[in-house]
């Protein structure tokens, strides 16, 4: 009989890196806990890492590559499969250019050790620049703010939660996210040792969140108008002189422009406005400048929105002139043993290098905005997107417009998916190429520690071996790449990039190396934040740009937005917001059966008076629609929900096409994006507005 082993690995799920300790028989799973020893978690796990087993095990996940024929779905050959993509891309590339190719990467990539190492390889061979990903519909406004104000992209302050006196969240709600671009799994267990050390947290959100529920202090805010209130903090701060740098005093640059751009944003001039009171703005303020250490942490709900870019840059700016920044208990930077930041100080960054062809909207990160791929496919001309290649993604589900996305899917020439999934998205694909799964990869967080409130490094060995008909992400994407460049392998492996990278990082003259992480399987603890920005900022000059032109320009399209809010749209009159649910992930867990069941959480909640104002009752189906679609579910009567706002899961809609799954069946829930507006974006990054859209509610 097989003896019982233990497995040590961390969740590659969330950005939480929980530590996981899972029991095994053979193949067959026996539990999956937190792992106690892990330095980072200790022991703390949510739901969804119990899906790791459902993926694995699942009778639906694509094990061979499979092509669309007219006679339905058939296996294919590796080899096969690689010629066939290779001639039709380079085909389509040396008739139209080489740009009518497309990329789009999902979620699961920045979770995926191999392909986060092996991407740039892939992009090289085949040449294209019309990239995306869902950074774009997430995280952007984060890494355009580091970029100017910092000179990298990548060099993203953190909270540092486990000691700050003073919190103040923005749109955030990371009991249930375990954090994002926050990695701290437990997150209540931290926001409540804040608590008991005296301090305090604040969260402000149009709903009253999990996060909230916890908190000392909620404030309902109107969507959209995080940046005036944001801008009325600031100004409050330098209107009662309470301004403080800190030790970064002498590296920054353009304070008094900033000063001068803040003087009309008072709290009685956009209090209104934002539907809270002037004297609450004013109060946060002084608390957030009185506190011994304080950090302001945004996050989803000010970045997908209309001003997400004028919201991050408010956010640096509030921890640096509160003097919490690069200072303990404030915004601070973590120090990875594998880092992204490269030093290429006065380097010249990408943003803008291109535009899109269609909308021109800006290049950032060597990718264009997601909003505008729909677009790119169905507007005739030179460079038109004939062909893709999605990976890891379901963008019909979570890209803004998602029914749009789903007619240019079906318009391409050629299309090709990586993914273990038949889903709404790969089912365009004239070819599915599947990788492994979680369980049979070795991992290692690419980036999420660098987002990471403590410093601690792991890595996890496979725990099951793949079958010898199976492939590796980065596997199929090397493959493809030596057919379309008819190159020999040079047998370099993400695992030993990972080991080159470790041993010329931070911690190399340590001893850090992949050999050392081998043998501490539970991670090793490389210890709390410390300050180091000025070791680590990019800027020519080393200071901080703590006004940049492209910031102090948007506000003119702030103020204009902000003027005609009295007299918004009376055949849309609700404003719909996301929000995260526990036990879910994006789109990518709904095939996890302990994930799914019991109680459809896809619901629409909206605060009592709404609903009888409508006629509506908890329970009732009710019709969302805007200007590109309409949605139909339940109503949840919830008055943590600030009124004229709605609020709807993002990820679901899995029960369209041929997609007849069987968990799909049972909770198909309905996809938001089918009312979201691909043209309602940031301007000022190319970010994705989800929340704020505005609908209408009707019964039936």
């Amino acid at each position: 009989m097989t003896s019982t082993q233990t497995h040590y690995r961390t969740c590659n799920i969330c950005e939480a890196m929980c530590g996981l300790e899972i029991q095994h028989r053979g193949n067959e799973i026996l539990s999956i806990k937190g792992d106690q020893d892990d330095p980072f978690s200790h022991g703390h796990i949510c739901p969804k890492a119990v899906a790791l087993q459902d993926f694995y095990n699942d009778k639906d996940r694509l094990k061979t590559p499979i092509r669309r024929t007219a006679d339905g779905w058939q296996a294919i050959g590796w080899d096969e499969a690689f010629e066939e993509i290779a001639s039709r891309f380079r085909g389509i590339q040396q008739e139209h250019g080489k740009d009518t190719v497309g990329v789009y990467l999902g979620n699961p990539n920045a979770h995926n050790f191999g392909n986060a190492i092996m991407l740039p390889r892939f992009f090289k061979a085949l040449g294209t620049n019309n990239r995306y990903s869902s950074a774009s519909a997430d995280q952007l406004p984060h890494h355009v703010a580091s970029n100017y104000m910092f000179g990298a992209g990548m060099l993203v302050p953190i909270p540092d939660i486990d000691h700050t006196d003073f919190m103040l969240i923005i749109g955030a709600n990371p009991i249930v996210s375990n954090g994002s671009l926050m990695t701290a799994p437990g997150v209540g267990k931290r926001l409540k040792a804040i608590q008991q050390r005296g301090g305090k947290v604040v969260v402000v959100d149009p709903r009253r969140t999990e996060t909230a529920r916890k908190a000392d202090q909620h404030l309902f805010i109107r969507p959209e108008t995080d940046a005036l209130f944001m801008l009325a903090l600031v100004h409050t701060l330098f209107d009662e002189q309470r301004v403080t740098l800190g030790h970064l005093e002498s590296r920054i640059e353009g304070l008094d422009q900033l000063a001068d751009a803040v003087q009309s944003y008072s709290p009685e001039t956009v209090a209104e406005t934002c539907g809270m009171s002037a004297t609450a703005i004013r109060e946060l303020a002084r608390e957030m400048a009185a506190a011994r250490s304080a950090v302001c942490y945004s996050r989803m709900g000010a970045s997908t929105q209309s001003f997400g870019g004028l919201c991050q840059w408010l956010n640096n700016v509030l921890n640096i002139l509160t003097g919490n920044f690069d200072s303990r208990g404030g915004a601070m930077f973590p120090q990875p043993a594998f880092d992204l930041v490269r030093d290429k100080k006065g380097k010249p960054s990408s943003y803008g290098r291109y535009e899109s062809r269609v909308r021109k909207l800006p290049y950032f990160n060597n990718e264009f905005p997601v909003a505008t791929l729909a677009d790119e496919i169905l507007t005739p001309g030179d460079g038109q997107i004939r062909a893709m290649i999605t990976i890891a993604g379901n963008p019909v589900l979570s890209a803004p417009g998602g029914a749009r996305l789903d007619e240019a899917f079906d318009a391409l020439d050629f299309m090709v998916s990586v993914d273990i999934y038949l889903n709404e998205t790969t089912r365009h694909a004239d070819i599915i190429l599947p990788a492994t799964t979680g369980l049979e990869v070795p991992h290692f967080d690419v980036f999420f520690n660098s987002f990471a409130v403590r410093n601690t490094v792991k890595f996890s060995e496979p725990m099951f071996e793949k079958t010898p008909d199976q492939k590796h992400d980065w596997e199929i994407l090397r493959d493809l790449s030596l057919q379309l460049t008819g190159l020999e392998d040079d047998g370099l492996t993400p695992e030993a990039m990972l080991d080159l990278g470790l041993k010329h990082g931070a911690y190399g003259k340590q001893g850090m190396s992949l050999e050392k992480l081998k043998a501490n399987p539970h991670g090793v603890d490389l210890g709390p934040l410390q300050p180091c920005l000025e070791q680590r900022i990019q800027t020519e000059d080393g200071k901080i740009r703590i006004a940049p032109d492209l910031y102090l320009n948007d506000l003119e399209r702030l103020d204009a937005w902000a003027q005609v809010q009295a007299n918004q749209n009376a055949d849309y009159p609700f404003a719909l917001i996301s929000r995260r649910l526990p036990r879910s992930h994006n789109t990518w867990t709904q095939n996890s059966h302990r994930l799914v069941k019991g109680r459809n959480p896809c619901t629409l909640q909206m605060n009592a008076a709404d609903a009888n104002r409508l006629g509506l009752e908890d329970g009732q189906l009710a019709t969302v629609s805007s200007v590109t679609g309409h949605i139909r579910l339940p109503v949840e009567i919830d008055d943590n929900m600030f009124e004229g706002v709605i609020s709807v899961p993002q990820g679901w809609g899995h029960n369209r096409g041929d997609i007849r799954m069987s968990i799909a069946e049972s909770q198909p829930g309905v996809s938001m994006n089918d009312v979201t507006d691909s043209h309602r974006i940031d301007a000022l990054t190319g970010n994705a507005a989800f929340n704020g859209t505005r609908v209408a509610v009707n019964p039936g």
